[in-house]
């Protein structure tokens, strides 16, 4: 029986999106492992968004609260917000409740990745308060930690991620994911999935 993972992210600019396709990408070249990408719903109206000169939101299908419990395994993806998750994550993840209740998803290995617009704008204090979600369903927080090697030391290019996780720098929304920052999410993607594959088989 396949391992199921699911790269659940909101991109608002598309950054988030183009880290969470390097990630499946990572998570589904491991053997036996099946990544799936997934959006959170929109809580900004049609005419907010054009104000904010968002582009359309990518093709991959929106989630609902109930379906993450088919998963074995998660890597959620987010812009930062003054340094936490943005509001359409949280909204979200506040719908969960029933899956608290029943602990449907206890137990299970999750990661996150995210962007930020300057190198003191959140990387790892996203990431940090983030956690505290996984931690009220008893979920696994899956650090990347320093498996990503010499990139993880990087210091004449610029490069967002960090131990908790792949992320990059957006500067002025201009900017895209270099490929390092792109290497170190499919990295990201490839060892959430070992990981949760191992978990998986010792059930």
């Amino acid at each position: 029986m396949e391992t199921k993972v699911y790269i659940v992210y909101y991109s608002m600019y598309g950054h988030v999106e183009k880290l969470a396709q390097e990630i499946k990408k990572g998570a589904a070249s491991v053997e036996g492992v099946e990544a799936k990408l997934w959006q959170v719903p929109e809580i900004l109206s049609e005419e907010i968004l054009a104000k904010m000169s968002a582009p359309q939101k990518g093709h991959a299908p929106v989630i609902t609260p109930d379906e993450l419990a088919e998963a074995d395994g998660f890597i959620f993806g987010f812009p930062t917000r003054f340094g936490m998750m943005p509001a359409q994550f949280k909204a979200f993840l506040d719908a969960t409740g029933g899956l608290w209740k029943t602990q449907q998803l206890a137990g299970k290995p999750a990661g996150i990745f995210y962007s930020t617009g300057s190198q003191g704008g959140g990387q790892e204090t996203t990431a940090l308060t983030a956690i505290t979600q996984l931690v009220h369903h008893g979920m696994i927080f899956v650090p990347i930690g320093y498996t990503f090697g010499a990139g993880m030391f990087e210091m004449e290019k610029i490069k967002g991620g960090s131990p908790y996780g792949a992320g990059t720098f957006v500067a002025d929304g201009s900017k895209h994911p270099t490929e390092l920052e792109l290497e170190q999410a499919f990295h990201q993607g490839k060892y959430i999935a070992t990981i949760t594959k191992k978990l998986k088989g010792s059930d």
